[in-house]
């Protein structure tokens, strides 16, 4: 007998099939309640792409977000793109639900280029990892 994980992480729904309205390049597009950082979609990528050139950090914070064309609530991965000097368009802080700055793991003011060839930020995107219930 298998088990399946019961975290909101393992239901992969993704952006598939989401109905989705507003400007991915403005602070207040929905995917972005909780970022921290310059948008990679005024950047030469995409609310959901690397612009060229960059690499995605495989570290991430998340957070949960609410589209508010059909009011439920989703899992967004907030990934950095790295190895460039950092975009200076677009930057936004939006901080519904976080964490204080005392604990550094649950912040969005960290970059988070780790793991990757160079650690120098550049922008950051939001996936959506699946719907949260």
């Amino acid at each position: 007998m298998s088990s399946l994980p019961l975290l909101p992480v393992a239901r992969s729904l993704g952006a598939e099939g989401i109905t989705e309205l507003g400007d991915p390049k403005s602070c207040d597009y929905w995917r972005y309640c909780a970022i921290g950082g310059t948008l990679c979609a005024c950047c030469g990528g995409t609310e959901k792409s690397c612009p060229p050139g960059t690499e995605l950090s495989l570290v991430t914070w998340v957070g949960t977000c609410r589209n508010p064309v059909d009011d439920k609530d989703y899992l967004i991965s907030y990934n950095d793109c790295c190895g460039k000097t950092v975009c200076s368009r677009c930057s936004c802080h939006r901080s519904e639900r976080e964490k204080p700055f005392y604990y550094q793991p649950k912040n969005s003011n960290i970059l988070w280029c780790f793991g990757t060839e160079s650690q120098a930020y550049h922008c950051t995107i939001a996936l959506v990892k699946g719907e949260y219930n």
